[in-house]
């Protein structure tokens, strides 16, 4: 057993919990490819490092959080948002799917941006909110195809990226969400801000509770 050492689960959409996971299962892997003699030592040191800076990557995340407030009013508005993320970014779209509908109650659905074209792509127009998640990192390019594919038919793109990747981008975003630079192996873990929080304000502007939502089982709401 691992423990999360995360504390005591006070809302439902905890954001400690689901970052504290991953940060054991991060330890979990290097301590692992130290195990199997696939990281060497000045491997095992420098994501070693790279994990100690994700609390202060976090902290920086966290100015963030005005912009995010503005934008839930916007959110809150939407009947359906889909979110959209490649790689390790495509559980965080999951993730932020799963939050904003367990306590908005508006109906968000992740995919993986290499499946757009399987599905969800026929739901997209002017009405619906995409949320893009695209630190700059090597599947960056194909993630703004994705982009490209979503501006032609209307939708209202909120791209969640770093400072490059801002610039990178060819395609105009309804908002752009710019997170501090870091190696790509940490950006599940601060990535996880932004995303939950704009669950979070959405729900505060739609008067939902947000601690305890209706109709979930889980164990801060049952025995």
């Amino acid at each position: 057993m691992l423990q999360t050492l995360a504390g005591p689960e006070i809302g439902v959409a905890s954001t400690k919990a689901f970052t504290c996971q991953l940060m054991v299962l991060a330890s979990l892997a290097i301590a692992a490819g130290k195990a199997r003699s696939e990281l060497s030592d000045e491997d095992e040191t420098k994501l070693v490092h790279g994990l100690v800076e994700v609390p202060r990557l976090m902290a920086d995340a966290l100015t963030i959080e005005p912009q995010i407030e503005k934008l839930a009013h916007r959110i809150a508005k939407s009947r359906d948002v889909l979110y959209l993320g490649r790689g390790t970014s495509f559980p965080l779209a999951l993730e932020g799917a799963l939050k904003l509908k367990e306590i908005s109650y508006i109906h968000a659905e992740g995919y993986a941006a290499g499946e757009l074209k399987h599905g969800p792509i026929a739901l997209i127009d002017e009405t619906m909110p995409v949320v893009v998640i695209a630190p700059y990192d090597r599947v960056f390019e194909k993630t703004v195809s994705n982009m490209q594919e979503v501006a032609a038919r209307g939708g209202n793109i909120i791209l969640m990226t770093d400072a490059k990747g801002a610039a990178e981008a060819t395609v105009e975003s309804l908002v752009t969400i710019v997170m501090p630079d870091m190696a790509a192996a940490f950006t599940p873990m601060v990535y996880a801000v932004p995303v939950q929080l704009l669950a979070y304000h959405t729900a505060v502007v739609m008067g939902t509770d947000v601690d305890q939502p209706r109709n979930l089982a889980k164990s801060v709401t049952v025995e």
